[in-house]
């Protein structure tokens, strides 16, 4: 069965897959969690290109008819190039929503929380150089986040303290909206929005994604019928613990599932 095939370094692009589920509740999907590297935010370029074309080849040969790359440090890295690659593949990837946030902002004040590869990227200063005219950015890397996140640690005393230190700053220059520019952040939108009131608006890019999966779903013609009864089947693979990813899914996704193996041998996975 073809599947549209979701990929990060780790748990962060579920939070698209819950999106996508959402949306387009008869597709199957497969989600790939190469959590052996997370996170890929403070890798390098070049490291980040080589895994994803791994995983997409993997995906592919699994039966994938499209590649939604739920990371945006892996967008950033190497969208460009899957593409190049994989001429005859859709790709849908992350863009950090400056355009959305530098529309709606009313103090001209925007925070972005990201990875160091996303802010780093190519992708990111097109982006704002594209929409963020008459905008000021506030940047934050949230140092540790994406472990917290990747541990199920969502609302502790030290995920608090990250999304302090970052947003306090941001809060104190008077911004009004919040970027999330890593797939991770979304599970910790309660946190944030606890630490920064409801005055200000934290922009979720996830339904954006689902809403491009669908558009080139019909695109191509590749939308699956719509399933009378059973809900479409998931998948989900992980190059760590296949144990600790199940114990998380009910945390973030509300659901249970088996998790597969997969793990890499010189450079590909198996």
């Amino acid at each position: 069965m073809q599947s549209i095939a979701i990929f990060d370094s780790g748990v962060g692009g579920l939070s698209v897959l819950r999106a996508v589920r959402q949306l387009l509740p008869a597709e199957p999907l497969h989600y790939f969690a190469d959590q052996a590297h997370v996170p890929y935010g403070s890798r390098s370029l070049e490291q980040v290109r080589a895994f994803s074309e791994a995983i997409t080849r993997h995906m592919l040969a699994q039966g994938a008819k499209m590649i939604v790359v739920a990371c945006n440090a892996a967008s950033a890295a190497a969208l460009h190039s899957l593409r190049q690659a994989f001429p005859g593949v859709p790709f849908v990837g992350m863009e950090p929503a400056i355009k959305p946030a530098a529309e709606t902002t009313q103090t001209g004040q925007v925070g972005v929380l990201a990875t160091p590869a996303t802010f780093q990227g190519a992708l990111y200063a097109s982006v704002v150089e594209r929409f963020a005219s008459g905008v000021t950015l506030h940047q934050n890397t949230c140092p540790g986040l994406v472990r917290q996140i990747e541990a199920g640690r969502l609302h502790t005393p030290a995920t608090r303290r990250i999304l302090n230190d970052a947003l306090q700053p941001m809060l104190a220059q008077g911004i009004d909206t919040i970027v999330l520019g890593c797939t991770h952040y979304p599970f910790v939108i309660p946190l944030i929005q606890e630490i920064a009131g409801p005055s200000v608006r934290v922009i979720d890019p996830a339904p954006a994604v689902a809403r491009q999966v669908g558009r080139l779903l019909a695109v191509h013609g590749l939308q699956t019928a719509e399933a009378d009864s059973a809900p479409a089947p998931l998948r989900f693979q992980t190059t760590r613990n296949p144990a600790a990813l199940r114990q998380m899914l009910p945390t973030l996704l509300g659901i249970s599932a088996e998790v597969e193996g997969a793990r890499w041998v010189r450079g590909q996975l198996q």
